[in-house]
Order: structure tokens, then sequence, then C-alpha cells
């Protein structure tokens, strides 16, 4: 569903990632493991069309690079971590914002029933339908990021690139959208690329891993065939031990 060949991005003619190829099947869920300034947000920008880049990025048959932005956001989703809100419209007018690519009349354009039917049943798949006429400057973050998970259902991608979004978010909140997202791409008409921090959870929720490091992928696996030493390069620590001593905490 997503396939990128020797990918080469960066800023003011400095590259940041290098080389990268990876390719997503349908139904999978690839994590991005790193540490910080290794080019993983940037990669995402790229695959998304955010960036100029050398290479091939392909996405449900598009061409990342000539797709017209319209298409290609009917078919991939870029969902990051939470960030400043300005205006106090309500969750559900939020969420239908979500439309917009699949809409012939604008961001604000009056939904069509079909968009109404859309942001109905993601507000419910995200047990948000209640807090629908809620101004989303009265939600906590953990809140907040939930609409912006609904909206980008909304806009049904066949391909979400999520960037750190669990950041910031507490345990209860880091579960929840990992559940969510792990129920959307169980249909095997779609698939996840993200970039999570946490190491845990990004095991516990992926299917296979990209080690990323200086900019380049150094390794990908099955999630199944990890090991720690894998990351004691990458991080520069021995993570295996301090996930060991974190453990013996709760035994």
């Amino acid at each position: 569903m997503l396939r990128v060949e020797h990918l080469t991005c960066g800023y003011g003619g400095a590259p940041v990632v290098r080389d990268v190829s990876f390719a997503v099947a349908p139904g999978e869920k690839l994590c991005i493991l790193g540490p910080n300034g290794c080019g993983k947000t940037t990669l995402l920008r790229a695959v998304c069309g955010l960036l100029p880049f050398a290479g091939r990025v392909e996405a449900c048959g598009l061409d990342v690079r000539t797709a017209r932005r319209r298409a290609l956001a009917q078919k991939m989703a870029l969902m990051s971590q939470t960030g400043q809100v300005y205006f106090s419209y309500t969750v559900y007018e939020t969420v239908l914002m979500g439309r917009y690519p699949h809409s012939r009349g604008g961001v604000f354009a009056q939904a069509d029933a079909r968009g109404a039917a859309v942001a109905e049943e993601c507000l419910r798949r995200t047990g948000l339908w209640a807090e629908r006429d809620r101004p989303i400057t009265e939600l906590s973050g953990g809140q907040l990021q939930r609409v912006f998970l609904a909206r980008t259902f909304a806009q049904e991608p066949q391909v979400i690139l999520l960037d750190e979004p669990t950041n910031h978010l507490d345990l209860k909140y880091q579960l929840a959208l990992a559940d969510d997202l792990r129920a959307w791409a169980s249909d095997k008409r779609r698939c996840v690329v993200g970039v999570l921090h946490d190491v845990n959870l990004a095991l516990d929720f992926a299917d296979s891993l990209l080690l990323m490091q200086d900019g380049r992928a150094v390794r990908r696996c099955p999630a199944e065939e990890f090991r720690p030493a894998m990351l004691d390069e990458v991080f520069g620590v021995d993570v295996g031990a301090y996930m060991r001593r974190a453990l013996a905490r709760w035994a």
C-alpha cells in the first residue's frame, strides 16, 4: 500500500534523511524507532508530500510527487501530536473538517449525507459522540487528541501516518488511542506507519519495526523478532538493562 524507494530529503539543501527504502503491506502496522534528530518526522513529512525529496514514494497507486493534493489526501492522512488550539470549533465541526478532501464546497461547506454519516461513525468509534457539541477549547489534551484521531478517520484514508501522537498523553489515553488505531487497521485495505517514542507501546502496537539512526534506516524486522540489543547502538544506551530495572519495580 505504501512504497518508499531511496528517499533523501532535508532542509535548506542539507540532507536529514538519506536513502531510506521500505514498503508497508495492507493491514500492516509499522513503527519507526530512533533517537531525537535521526530524521523520523522529516521522513514522514516527505512521505506525505509536505517536504521535497529525492527518490520515489507511492501510496495506494499514487505517485506522491505528482499526485493532486486532494487525490492524495483521500488516500493518506498525517496525524501529529496535539498542537495549539486557537478557535473554539465544536467537536463535531472539527471532525467534519476531515471530510474536506471529499467535499466540493471547501472545508466549511455544509456536510452532505455521506459526510455527516462518516463523521458520526468516527465520533462513535472514538467514544466522542456525547461530546459532539462541546467546544474543543474545553477539552483536555487526551480528549483533544481523540478528536483529532476521529478527524483523521473521517478523512477515510487508506494510509495513516502518525508523528508521535501519544506525546503528552497519560497512559489511559495512550492505550485508548493505540486500541482505536489497531481496530481501524484490522481492515486489510488499510495500513499505519507510526513514529513513537515509547518503545513498549510501539512493540505492543506494531507488526514490524524500522530502526533509524543518523538519517538512515539501519534495520527492518517483524516485531516478534525484536531484541533489546537492536536498540543499544541506535540509542547509545543499554536499553534492555533500563527496561529490566524499570520492570523490577513492578515485581
